[in-house]
């Protein structure tokens, strides 16, 4: 039977088998259309009798308008209808790293944490130098129009996680392809975040591993069965 990894890489064609290789932690999110707005995730574990279910499985919602094909580990389909764009209310699809946690107050977790303060800024503003960088702005000359405080009146950021979707915080970062995508608290559709309740989001962080090279695998419900088929329900 083929693996999980095996099947990632024949459907792909991904150009990370090393990270890949690694990982034995997933979040898998699915939905049952491109454009629909609530969905499932399901964390999976790897040990040494393979791949199984972690946790319970919840309900989840994601960008108001479904999903769009993201920027990660994985090559974007020539045929594909939807592709992730800035503004365009849609949840990246595809393979993606996860950086760090982070929330409004010290959280004792082994994964790694960053407490973020309101003058921490996720920039979405395309024409700036610091486009999908999450910065202190008080340590910088801010060049940008348009941004997302870390920290805010509402809860929705208490604990969130970083989608590592177009190298965020990273070189590499392409101006108008999506930008600031989290997990995080929310209980309604968003501008492209994948979200849940704060109890939801604080358990898997507490289960998170960096050891473990956690990944989050999202799309249709048809894309996430031939990535997943092997793995035992």
């Amino acid at each position: 039977m083929r693996t999980v990894l095996t099947m990632f890489f024949l459907i792909f064609g991904l150009l990370h088998a090393d990270v890949l290789s690694q990982t034995q932690q997933l979040i898998v999110v699915q939905t049952k259309g491109w454009n629909d707005n609530s969905g499932t995730l399901q964390r999976y574990e790897k040990d040494a009798k393979g791949w199984h279910k972690a946790g319970e499985r919840i309900d989840v919602r994601l960008g108001r308008n479904g999903l769009g094909w993201g920027i990660g580990l994985h090559e974007i389909p020539k045929d594909a209808t939807y592709i992730k764009k800035e503004g365009d209310g849609r949840s990246p699809a595809g393979i993606f790293a996860l950086k760090q946690a982070f929330g409004y107050a010290p959280f004792n977790v082994r994964y790694p944490y960053k407490v973020y303060k309101e003058s921490d800024h996720c920039v979405d503003d395309v024409h700036s130098k610091y486009y999908n960088k999450i910065v202190d702005s008080t340590k910088i000359v801010p060049d940008y129009k348009s941004k997302e405080h870390m920290k805010f009146p509402k809860n929705y950021y208490k604990y969130g996680i970083v989608i590592n979707h177009n190298h965020i915080d990273e070189d590499g970062a392409l101006p108008g392809a999506g930008s600031c995508i989290f997990l995080h608290i929310k209980e309604i559709p968003t501008a492209g975040c994948t979200v849940m309740k704060e109890e939801q989001i604080k358990e898997i962080i507490r289960w998170l591993d960096a050891k473990k090279h956690p990944l989050l695998v999202q799309g249709t419900e048809n894309i996430v069965r031939n990535m997943m088929r092997s793995i035992k329900e």
